[in-house]
């Protein structure tokens, strides 16, 4: 396995340092930038293209988790290192790989480390949906690649760290996959991702309403504020 590319951003410079000190007893592990807060930090970012991001939450200006709100859903895994535990019920909910309370101990980073190992193996040995074909999807269940027709798709949501493809109101395949792979895996023209922890079926959505959607078996999808505006293009495009 090639090494993990980390990115560390603190405004304390002694977590820091501390924090890039423990980081690197880790022989796996590549630090390849740090900044102190979220100022220019996406282009530094896009430059240094790292696997994973350690970022505080509590800082001057903008915090981490409205940094990662704002460019969620992120191309690296996200770990939280703070020293207030009540931020992460919303840290989970944009996908953070680990949440870590200050002061950090090794063995406490060696435990998110060794998620961080089986994150980076799953991302680069299951990168795509199993085999995207013109109107079909095979997905990986039970050790076996089962095929699903796009038409057959009304919507998948988020199941920790897999997701439900559901097929009717009753009906659902669960597969270990990302939202992201999902995503970009699916034909965009068909679904539409509406929320952190659901992509529908376009031509499945019978009633559009202020924050929620309702697909064909009257099921009821909530509308995320980060893509309502996804969803009135939609409307407009489809004359909903």
């Amino acid at each position: 396995m090639n090494k993990i590319k980390a990115f560390l951003v603190d405004d304390e410079p002694l977590a820091l340092t501390v924090l890039e000190s423990l980081l690197q007893k880790f022989e796996n592990v590549e630090i390849v930038g740090t900044a102190n807060s979220t100022n220019g930090l996406q282009q530094k970012l896009d430059e240094s293209k790292p696997d994973v991001l350690f970022s505080d939450i509590q800082m001057p200006g903008q915090t981490g988790l409205e940094f990662i709100k704002e460019v969620y859903p992120m191309p690296y895994a996200i770990i939280f290192t703070t020293a207030y535990p009540n931020f992460a019920a919303d840290a989970f909910e944009f996908e953070a790989l680990d949440y870590m309370l200050k002061p950090i101990s090794p063995d406490r980073l060696a435990k998110a480390v060794k998620r961080l190992e089986e994150y980076v193996e799953y991302r680069t040995n299951n990168n795509e949906l199993a085999d995207t074909k013109d109107d079909y999807v095979y997905v990986k269940v039970d050790g076996e690649h089962q095929k699903i027709h796009f038409k057959e798709i009304h919507h998948v949501e988020a199941f920790a760290d897999y997701v439900k493809i559901w097929t009717g109101p009753d009906k659902r395949v669960v597969t270990l996959q990302t939202m992201r792979n999902m995503e970009n895996g699916l034909p965009d023209d068909m679904f539409l991702r509406v929320h952190r922890s659901f992509i529908v079926a376009i031509n499945k959505i019978k009633l559009i309403q202020n924050a929620s959607l309702v697909l064909e078996g009257d099921i009821e999808i909530p509308i995320g504020k980060n893509y309502k505006d996804s969803v009135l293009d939609i409307l407009k495009k489809k004359k909903f």
